[in-house]
């Protein structure tokens, strides 16, 4: 026995222990795994929370076992470091989730509309594609693309295949068709919302 950073430790303390020469096989692995699994997850566990720190030893030999090829001499040293910038990426993690839990607080909440408004606004988005698909092919495909996908008239030129200019004749003679369509179908409806 001896002792460790005042503690006695059940294991002979040795200077630099050597990676073993193979690795190949997950029997040797295993051996590896079993040797350092005790002293890896105790670094773990007096930095993280248990379920954390469990995690955090499942990624130590996840890194090692990937890395077995390029793996210094001292590997209890290297098994170390893996585990601190393993550990330093949880607390950033952790912190970035309490900033982000902060910012989703302070954010207003907002209610679900009533389903009568939802019924309504349903019933106002069908009869705007109604009316939208009862237009020409090229103002209705025009519109849905300005609309829906957010184009610009150039952008919409490039997807249709014809000018700019074009494109922006097609858009605006698009809407005013669509208005008069609406206006038609519900007329006190189309009147408020040109109002505003």
């Amino acid at each position: 026995m001896a002792v460790c950073a005042g503690h006695i430790c059940s294991k002979s303390v040795e200077s630099g222990r050597r990676w073993p020469s193979s690795l190949a096989t997950d029997a040797e692995f295993r051996r590896f795994f079993d040797e350092y699994f005790a002293e890896v997850r105790s670094y773990c566990l007096r930095r993280l929370p248990i379920a954390d720190a469990n995690d955090a030893v499942s990624e130590v030999f996840l890194v090692a076992w990937r890395r077995r090829d390029t793996a210094p001499d001292d590997v209890e040293l290297w098994l170390f470091a893996i585990a601190r910038n393993i550990v330093r990426n949880q607390h950033r993690s952790a912190r970035r989730a309490v900033r982000l839990l902060s910012q989703v607080r302070s954010e207003p909440a907002y209610a679900e509309p009533s389903p009568e408004v939802q019924a309504i606004r349903n019933a106002e988005d069908e009869e705007l594609v109604r009316a939208v698909s009862a237009l020409p092919d090229k103002y209705a495909e025009v519109l849905r693309l300005w609309a829906w996908e957010w184009l610009t008239a150039p952008q919409i030129a490039d997807v249709v295949g014809c000018s700019a200019s074009a494109a922006e004749k097609r858009l605006t003679r698009g809407i005013k068709r669509l208005r008069v369509s609406l206006a038609s179908r519900n007329p006190h409806a189309i009147s408020k919302e040109v109002q505003q």
